[in-house]
């Protein structure tokens, strides 16, 4: 019983072993520091600098756009009339099941089985943001973000992304100029990353979605970079909330399934949840110590000893 006790006592390091380098990742997002590369408001401003607000622009001025089929939802037609109306001089290009996979097997043919194996359409529509931006620059914004002001003072930054909560960046809103360093490592490590965990909401964040692009972006921000190879951060301020942001939020997240909701749940209830999972350790601990410590019994008793 001993030796099966230091069994189990390997057998638990490696795990935990093999569970902190998975999520060592995650816990770096917690620690990260984006001063260096958030975008100020007094760049930004509507009354911004003369030297701010006439600097030249370095992103392509196109919108890209995803949907399954170009009948869009109707109540995502008015943050797209947003975005559209204001932008008239822009390019606009929306991405459909049909032309993104058209594109992927033209452009990117080494991509394509991947592609096609994702078990989710919004990994599909995940990944076709990142090789738009690859191939043509722009700016991609999801169907549910409208538009509230000109995101001309947004084209001088060579890429740039949303600050996310509780860490990390988000995937709703991107930018960049054609063939950026960034999204070339992005839809070059795609397929590393594509792992099937046994929550679809994990599999979606952890292989295409804003998790996997905010691990790509960590690894990122530690290189040598300059200003052309930087990923740039609009911070919420910027992004919505005040009359002089950028963009209103609708509601979205179609894709999300019954396992995100208990995630979500969880999130709302970490106390918790930590004190369960303190109270069950410790009675998986006792119930070892236990199995481990138990009487055995009486010592048996040589037959000759009580001859009669």
């Amino acid at each position: 019983m001993r030796r099966g006790f230091v069994y189990f006592l390997i057998a638990l390091a490696f795990g935990i072993t093999y569970t902190v380098y998975c999520v060592t990742p995650l816990i770096a997002l917690l620690f990260e520091d984006v001063s260096r590369d958030l975008i100020p408001k007094a760049e930004v401003d509507i009354q911004a600098a003369d030297e701010f607000s006439n600097r030249p622009a370095l992103v392509p001025k196109i919108i890209h756009q995803t949907y399954k089929t170009a009948d869009i939802p109707e109540r995502w037609l008015t943050p797209q009339k947003n975005c559209r109306d204001l932008h008239p001089e822009y390019e606009y290009k929306l991405w459909t099941d049909e032309s993104a996979r058209e594109f992927i097997k033209t452009e990117y043919p080494w991509f394509l089985g991947t592609y096609d194996g994702y078990d989710h359409p919004i990994m599909r529509a995940d990944v076709i943001r990142y090789f738009a931006l690859r191939k043509f620059g722009g700016i991609y914004i999801d169907l549910d973000v409208g538009c509230k002001r000109k995101l001309d003072p947004l084209l001088a930054y060579a890429a740039w992304a949303r600050k996310t909560d509780p860490t990390g960046i988000s995937n709703d809103v991107l930018a960049s100029t054609p063939e950026h360093p960034f999204f070339v490592r992005v839809t070059e490590v795609l397929q590393s990353y594509d792992r099937h965990w046994v929550l679809p909401y994990i599999t979606i964040m952890g292989s295409t979605g804003p998790l996997f692009l905010s691990i790509i972006w960590k690894k990122w921000m530690g290189m040598e970079l300059d200003e052309s190879t930087r990923v740039r951060i609009l911070m919420k301020p910027e992004q919505q909330f005040n009359s002089w942001s950028f963009f209103q939020v609708y509601k979205g997240s179609s894709w999300h399934t019954k396992d995100a909701l208990t995630i979500f749940w969880m999130q709302h209830h970490i106390p918790h949840l930590v004190i369960g999972g303190v109270l069950v350790a410790g009675l998986l601990c006792y119930t070892v110590y236990w199995v481990v410590h138990r009487p055995r019994g009486y010592a048996k008793v040589d037959k000759g000893t009580y001859d009669a």
